[in-house]
């Protein structure tokens, strides 16, 4: 299983994070990928001069609510090949 965690301090929350949340949401139900991604909110990931911070295992991204669905598709739906 891949644990996905979306910050939700508070630079990241004034960046978009719980748009990013329900974007996440909204594509794992929609790919029926329950069993695969665990979505998790994490306070500061220190990386508050980026975008909104979002981690998969030891590797960390910046993702705008913009940008949410694409990183979606492109990053975390083949990790679940």
């Amino acid at each position: 299983m891949i644990e996905l965690n979306v910050c939700v301090g508070s630079s990241c929350h004034l960046k978009g994070s719980y748009n990013v949340i329900q974007a996440f949401q909204q594509m794992i139900e929609e790919g029926a990928l329950h069993d695969k991604i665990e979505m998790k909110a994490q306070f500061c990931m220190k990386q508050c001069q980026r975008g909104v911070s979002v981690s998969i295992g030891n590797d960390t991204y910046s993702v705008s609510p913009e940008t949410a669905r694409e990183f979606f598709r492109n990053t975390l739906v083949p990790m679940t090949k």
